[in-house]
């Protein structure tokens, strides 16, 4: 059985896209392949998040997961962000 909030989910999302590709088809040609570009990279970008993800899922309910030390992903992530600023 279909799942409805995925159905007015996927109609709104419908909608949406194809009021931003009205918008976008005002925009001189190579601002159009521009966004064309950035939205199929960024789709390409999800696509292998999920990937990812379900790669991670699997190795989860394998039992191959291990614990992680939270305090210390939290200072690597602030280390790396000084290094850029």
């Amino acid at each position: 059985m279909a799942n409805p909030s995925y159905s007015v989910y996927t109609g709104t999302m419908v909608k949406i896209l194809e009021l931003a590709i009205r918008k976008a088809s005002n925009l001189p040609e190579a601002a159009q392949e521009r966004l064309g570009r950035e939205l199929l990279e960024r789709i390409e970008a999800l696509e292998h998040l999920r990937t990812e993800i379900e790669a991670g899922l699997r190795e989860l309910d394998g039992g191959l997961g291990e614990e992680i030390d939270i305090e210390e992903i939290i200072r690597q992530a602030h280390e790396e962000h000084a290094k850029k600023a």
